[in-house]
């Protein structure tokens, strides 16, 4: 699990270890049931299982592998459309190739992350590429929907290339975890990625035995979903384990810690942190489209079936200003 790292970590900012009072309870741990998506590559579906309230402002996320493909094996998504919401793909190991109808796209790879603001509507496709298809090799990575309120459910595509070097590198306080910033921000770190709806994502690697506590806006939803490695949440170190999401109540702190031990493949517990400013909205969610209602639901398919939400070869998208629902910001 390369992503980005440094040697010595007691080198990097040191994010300050809040006080214990304000750390958040454990609410669930949930284990992510297998699927396939696609053309038939391996998911784990991360919040199977845990409500849309404690979800908000995230609609779906899907961890992708950890497969070692054989050649021939490697596979990707067809083009197909989205509308109302973001996707972000974040690339642990491999490589894999996005181009969309609205012009963005590009290659990512090892810790390389992929921020498309579908908005108003776009095509898109996933792929790898084809000298990886010919060899195989690893692939790891996930790829998370984050919602977008009615007031920009169609605003304009965008598409935003984050690189692994640009992720903010920090280190706990005790230099038993690195922590990797991708959106948001952790103790007044700011990472990369420039998001519609305020949210923190966060890719921490801990070390065999160590327990890191950050500060977490109260205001956001904590959720904290495990890559790889097995360890323990909360402060009544709940054990997790690869495959698991533990939702968290209210408070100022997120606390996790690695096993001393590693049982698994993994040498060190890889942690995903995610959450975000609530929504309060209502979700109507079907296939590629997080609408509002079904009247938008049912808009968003005639949209696409006549053509609005993109072309190929692409050409960059415009939204009518009359169009039902349009952004007006």
């Amino acid at each position: 699990m390369p992503a980005v790292t440094v040697e010595n970590l007691l080198v990097l900012p040191r994010v300050a270890e809040p006080a214990a009072e304000g750390d958040r309870p454990v609410v669930k741990i949930t284990t992510a049931p297998s699927g396939f998506e696609g053309e038939g590559f391996p998911v784990r579906r991360a919040f199977a299982g845990v409500s849309m309230r404690d979800l908000d402002p995230f609609i779906h996320m899907d961890q992708m592998g950890e497969v070692d493909y054989a050649p021939g094996e490697p596979k990707g998504t067809p083009w197909h459309p989205h509308r109302g919401f973001e996707t972000v793909t974040y690339l642990i190991d491999g490589t894999f190739r996005h181009q969309d109808s609205n012009g963005g796209g590009g290659l990512i790879t090892n810790g390389d992350t992929q921020w498309m603001t579908a908005g108003g509507g776009i095509l898109h496709i996933e792929a790898p590429p084809e000298e990886l298809v010919m060899s195989g090799g690893l692939f790891h990575g996930f790829q998370l929907w984050v919602n977008l309120p009615a007031r920009l459910k169609l605003t304009q595509p965008r598409y935003q290339d984050i690189r692994a070097g640009q992720v903010a590198l920090l280190s706990s306080t005790d230099g038993g975890a690195l922590l990797r910033v991708i959106a948001g921000e952790l103790d007044g770190h700011a990472g990369p990625g420039v998001t519609h709806t305020p949210i923190s994502l966060v890719h921490a690697t801990v070390s065999p035995g160590a327990q890191v506590r950050v500060p977490w806006p109260a205001h956001f939803n904590a959720l904290a979903y495990v890559l790889a490695g097995a360890g323990s949440v909360g402060a009544d170190h709940r054990p997790i384990r690869t495959g698991q999401l533990a939702t968290f109540g209210f408070g100022e702190s997120v606390t996790f810690a690695a096993d001393a031990k590693m049982d698994g493949p993994s040498p060190t517990l890889d942690i995903l942190l995610l959450g975000g400013e609530p929504i309060r909205e209502p979700v109507a969610a079907y296939g590629p489209f997080v609408m509002n209602t079904r009247e938008e639901l049912a808009q968003a398919f005639e949209d696409y079936q006549q053509g609005r939400l993109g072309v190929i070869p692409a050409q960059p998208a415009t939204i009518p200003a009359d169009h039902p629902g349009h952004d007006v910001l």
